[in-house]
């Protein structure tokens, strides 16, 4: 496999990130249900390893949960915190 051909290792950050600034904008409400794996893959070119990672990596974070059966959530606590950070900085 040529260097060109190698997938990003940063891609899963990239996304982490896009998704974070979704919750911070509001955009990703509190208790709000997080576009599923399949989304994220078809909307931004991923393969679903790298979502995976990113959505771990929010996961850890603490900036989103999984309910079985019905996807990933934003957390209330911190979404309720990034728009107490957004209202103060307005």
């Amino acid at each position: 496999m040529t260097a060109a051909a190698q997938p990003d290792p940063r891609a899963y950050m990239r996304l982490a990130a896009f998704i974070r600034q979704q919750i911070a904008e509001g955009k990703l409400a509190q208790g709000g249900r997080l576009p599923s794996i399949a989304v994220l893959r078809r909307e931004h070119g991923h393969s679903r390893q790298t979502v995976g990672k990113a959505i771990r990596v929010l996961e850890r974070e603490g900036l989103i949960y999984r309910v079985p059966g019905l996807g990933y959530h934003v957390s209330y606590v911190l979404a309720a915190q990034s728009w107490a950070c957004r209202s103060r900085n307005s």
